[in-house]
């Protein structure tokens, strides 16, 4: 298909996934984020990762290439796997793939930035690997990819990037949409952005073993630059907001201290979802998800849900409003508006949801008290990993700059700073050489 050209990628390349079965938070590793944001002056080639494919398993064959952006969710955190709304945009940063197909039915993957190799055969049922995690998210594409009746054969993929795992831009999410598309382009399948999407979002589902939605994938997919992507996580009806935000930017501020999902408590908030869903069906069995549960529905059976499954269905219930709104309020270039409900969400995240940690809501603290800051708030799945701030432009560096160093000095922690605009989705390029 025709492409655009395949982003940059910084020196300082870090976006190999990793641990996904990582017990509770960790730190993350100096210089964690130092390959975010890319380098004018310094482009990588689009041909590096076919050159890193060759390096890695030898000469042979032409190689496809595909690049899937991160995404910063502006607002609608953890509405997605509730079927309710959300409106995230893509970021710059991502990760690149090459691959090319092999004779026989084995699998090759190398993770570039972590040196590391696996092999797999399809002759067998293709299982999860304990031993590296990272190689999950490929076998997962594979196996739904297969059990959507696609018929596989044997390539070889290397990958790399500059998204940190765990900071909650979905590196995995990213990793798993380069692995769809150069797939799709090596074994000459058609398939649509919403079935890809839900390609990945099942092998994060089934296969790694993290209930996801559709958000991150669908994200990746289809934004576009200069808009957000506001997705109707049933109906995956999607709009693309225009984001004119005239003297300000969208800068997302790394916290240094990383998530893993699968050990977090994010499967647990799923199923505290599913049981309020129960109950609020017995009053009402038209609601199927509580993106159909209204404020008052959910006051109305109060007194018979748990005081905590009460809180976590106030917020998605509440957060679903202030999507919609935010919607509303980018289209008519309210950008305080905007703001007061990236404020109200970090809010009910960090309250009803109780998915932001210490570290984070100092962040958003500090951001708060930071002149030329309308809105701030927790961005990604929780437990660590980054916020999201609008700031004008005029003030980044200030806000760098006083924020971290506060941070720095009261947690001991190197967070750090980038600004992002708003990116276009995923991309393949044709054969390399």
């Amino acid at each position: 298909e025709s492409a655009a050209e395949l982003r940059r990628v910084g020196p300082a390349s870090v976006a190999a996934v990793r641990a996904a079965d990582e017990a509770g938070r960790e730190r993350a590793p100096a210089g964690i984020g130092g390959g975010m944001g890319h380098d004018p002056a310094a482009p990588r080639p689009a041909s590096s990762m076919a050159d890193a494919l060759r390096t890695a398993f030898g000469p042979g064959g032409t190689a496809v290439t595909a690049f899937a952006p991160g995404r910063v969710n502006l607002i609608g955190e953890h509405t997605d796997y509730n079927d309710g709304f959300v409106l995230p945009m893509a970021i710059e940063d991502g990760i690149e793939m090459a691959a090319r197909s092999r004779a026989g039915r084995e699998i090759r993957a190398h993770a570039v930035d972590l040196g590391e190799t696996v092999a797999f055969s399809l002759e067998q049922p293709i299982r999860p690997d304990p031993t590296h995690p990272w190689s999950n998210y490929i076998r997962g594409v594979l196996w739904a990819l297969s059990r959507a009746g696609i018929a596989l054969g044997g390539m070889d993929l290397a990958f790399g990037g500059t998204l940190p795992q765990g900071a909650g831009l979905s590196s995995s999410a990213a990793l798993q949409v380069a692995t769809a598309l150069t797939a799709r382009a090596l074994l000459r399948f058609t398939m649509d952005v919403p079935r890809l999407a839900r390609i990945c979002q099942e092998s994060e589902n089934e296969l790694v073993g993290v209930k996801v939605g559709i958000m991150d994938p669908f994200v990746s997919l289809a934004a576009r630059e200069g808009h957000a992507l506001f997705l109707d996580c049933r109906s995956l009806a999607f709009e693309q907001v225009p984001l004119a935000l005239g003297d300000h930017v969208v800068a997302i501020c790394y916290s240094g201290v990383k998530h893993a999902l699968v050990a977090s408590e994010y499967n647990v908030r799923r199923r505290q979802c599913a049981a309020g869903v129960e109950v609020l069906r017995t009053h009402d069995p038209r609601i199927r998800a509580l993106r159909d549960a209204s404020l008052e529905a959910l006051e109305a059976c109060r007194a018979e849900l748990d005081p905590v499954v009460y809180r976590r269905c106030r917020h998605v219930v509440t957060e679903n409003a202030r999507v919609l709104e935010s919607k509303s309020a980018l289209r008519t270039e309210d950008l305080r508006r905007f703001g007061e409900l990236m404020d109200a969400s970090h809010a009910s995240l960090r309250d009803d949801y109780q998915v932001s940690c210490a570290e984070i809501d100092l962040l958003v603290d500090l951001a708060r008290q930071s002149q030329g800051v309308l809105g701030a708030r927790i961005t990604g799945g929780g437990f660590g990993g980054c916020t999201v701030n609008l700031v004008a432009r005029g003030a980044v560096e200030s806000f760098r700059k006083e924020v971290l160093g506060e941070y720095r000095r009261r947690t001991g922690l190197d967070g750090w700073v980038f600004v992002s605009e708003a990116a276009d989705g995923a991309s393949t390029a044709g054969e390399v050489g």
